[in-house]
């Protein structure tokens, strides 16, 4: 590694005395392999799309809004990018997620990335959340990660593959005006998810990661965001002094689903 990187140093020199600029790589960092990217009908789903097929991966989507889900698939092709998706998907039904897998497989032949972006939260109190709203949100940010996982795990070992899982700061953090018990308690168990799922699939070769992120401008957050208060105090929990954008995860999840991680 030491020689090669001196080699790439030298050469560097010498396009810079005879004046040529330094080429450029032009491979892409996901090159031909076939990625499952979850709930690509929202904001952040359908930002990893394009971003993964900007970087030639084979895109297969899916999500519950079949409307939502087509945009996607025709923005992906619209720039050029390989996609097909699945919908409706309803990933909290064990079914449904052998039905993804199986439709990759049709599709492309192999599972090399999973990306768990998927979630639907539901936000109350403790003393106010209602068994039916715990249960959903088990079901809707638990339970979809582990059934959809399990099904393409014996893919994943073949390939030597990833698996990127979106959690969330609030996993870590507690937030005065967001009543979230349910969906704190999901996503720290989404993290204690990825830390088993690394142990094992390091003997297969497979890397497991989550992203933790803070509050992004979405489509389910817009509302939230109109709410002065609500928002005034999450900004400034947020030491950028804005709110994270989709495409910020997007090339998070690239990094971590690509060889450079």
């Amino acid at each position: 590694m030491a020689s090669k990187n001196a080699e790439n140093e030298s050469g560097k020199g010498q396009e810079a005395h005879s004046g040529s600029q330094s080429r450029i790589p032009t491979s892409k960092r996901l090159e031909g392999k076939v990625c499952i990217i979850t709930g690509t009908g929202g904001s952040m789903g359908r930002a990893a799309a394009l971003t993964f097929a900007r970087e030639g991966a084979l895109v297969v989507g899916c999500d519950v809004q079949s409307d939502t889900a087509q945009a996607t698939v025709e923005a992906v092709q619209g720039t050029g990018g390989t996609m097909v998706s699945l919908q409706p998907c309803h990933l909290s039904e064990s079914a449904d997620c052998q039905a993804l897998v199986d439709f990759a497989l049709r599709s492309f032949g192999r599972i090399d990335v999973l990306f768990n972006n998927a979630a639907m939260a539901s936000f109350n109190w403790l003393e106010d959340i209602s068994d039916e709203e715990w249960s959903s949100n088990r079901r809707n940010e638990v339970d979809l990660v582990f059934y959809l996982t399990r099904a393409a795990w014996p893919h994943l070992k073949a390939s030597r593959g990833v698996v990127v899982n979106n959690a969330s700061l609030n996993a870590l953090l507690s937030f005065k005006t967001l009543p979230s018990l349910a969906h704190t308690t999901a996503k720290a168990g989404i993290i204690g998810m990825t830390r088993q799922l690394a142990m094992e699939g390091r003997e297969y070769g497979i890397r497991a990661n989550s992203i933790s992120p803070g509050v992004i401008e979405t489509n389910q957050t817009r509302e939230q965001l109109k709410d002065p208060e609500w928002a005034g105090y999450m900004l400034g929990k947020t030491l950028l002094g804005r709110l994270g954008r989709p495409e910020e995860v997007a090339n998070v999840a690239l990094f971590l689903a690509c060889d450079d991680s």
